[in-house]
């Protein structure tokens, strides 16, 4: 069983199609619909939800791109995913701007050949991305919707070494217990409340500086094309029809971003790939992702990480 957090914010049509394309009875599902998306969205969204099983709207709250609010709202979501059922065995977070590439059958079988598991992009902040290291190296604070750095230095936590990827995961309940309720992982949480962008770092932290169970692939099972966008330095570029014969050979379990105003045929092109034998037969013998997407993390013995080529 698959415990799904999708996170909603606008485009509620293209939501419906995204949902109906990932629902299956037997998985969970959680939405956090951003409360700055206003009541219309949210009942709207609430309408049409009413009828499936298995499904539960996380009470609202603001969200604040590049705040802590990000890191909350997920955490919020594995705890309640956990409360919600205890026969689930992996976490899947989704925008409502994703769409999946395969189907629930071919994802489930997927991740039970990988039961234990952490698909996540991760790499060393400071020997990989050292231009990141502003977010975490020093104080931040939120004042009135936005987020300033102070001129206040600190350092990472004692014996810790800061990681970063994407806000995108694909993770083991073990992992989501572990993030919520491990005492370990408080430091963590003190410190990243007072970062930028935590969501692209907090979870691999918590995965390298403390999680003892599994193996991680630097993967995140999403088909993204990362483009320049000027102070932004990069975005997830939008997938349209042109991109529909990469999008259906592609081995991901899911691609981002899609924009129903832009182009809805592609909606429909994958939506008929999903029905195919592709898409819906996984076949262990060709299943290559460490070797050839991405690389798995070893752990040293004091539980600080260094990335090794599995291939």
């Amino acid at each position: 069983m698959i415990a799904y957090f999708l996170l909603v914010h606008r485009f509620p049509e293209q939501f419906k199609r995204m949902f109906q394309a990932i629902y299956a009875p037997g998985n969970i599902y959680l939405i956090h619909i951003d409360r700055n998306s206003g009541k219309a969205l949210a009942q709207e969204l609430e309408a049409f939800l009413a009828p499936y099983q298995g499904v539960e709207i996380l009470p609202a709250r603001r969200v604040l791109w590049g705040g802590y609010s990000l890191v909350e709202a997920e955490l919020r979501g594995m705890r309640r995913l956990l409360e919600m059922d205890a026969g689930w065995t992996h976490f899947i977070n989704l925008s409502g701007q994703d769409f999946p590439l395969k189907s629930q059958g071919y994802i489930r079988d997927y991740l039970s050949a990988h039961p234990n598991t952490q698909f996540m992009r991760c790499a060393d902040q400071l020997a990989i991305r050292p231009d990141t290291m502003n977010r975490v190296s020093h104080l931040f604070i939120e004042v009135f919707r936005r987020i300033f750095r102070t001129r206040i230095a600190r350092a990472f936590p004692r014996g810790a070494t800061p990681f970063i990827g994407t806000q995108w995961k694909v993770v083991s309940r073990r992992f989501c217990e572990f993030a919520c309720h491990d005492p370990l992982t408080a430091r963590f949480k003190r410190f990243y409340k007072r970062s930028f962008i935590a969501d692209e770092g907090f979870f691999q932290t918590l995965l390298m500086n403390g999680f003892p169970q599994g193996d991680v692939v630097d993967d995140d099972l999403r088909t993204i094309d990362w483009v320049p966008d000027g102070d932004i330095k990069l975005r997830p570029r939008t997938f349209t029809r042109r991109d529909a014969t990469r999008l259906t050979l592609s081995p991901d379990l899911f691609a981002r971003k899609f924009d129903m105003n832009e182009d809805r045929e592609i909606f429909d092109l994958l939506e008929h790939h999903l029905a195919s034998s592709a898409a819906s037969n996984f076949n262990p013998l060709g299943d290559r992702c460490v070797v050839e997407r991405g690389m798995t993390i070893a752990r040293t013995s004091s539980g600080m990480g260094d990335s090794v080529s599995a291939g």
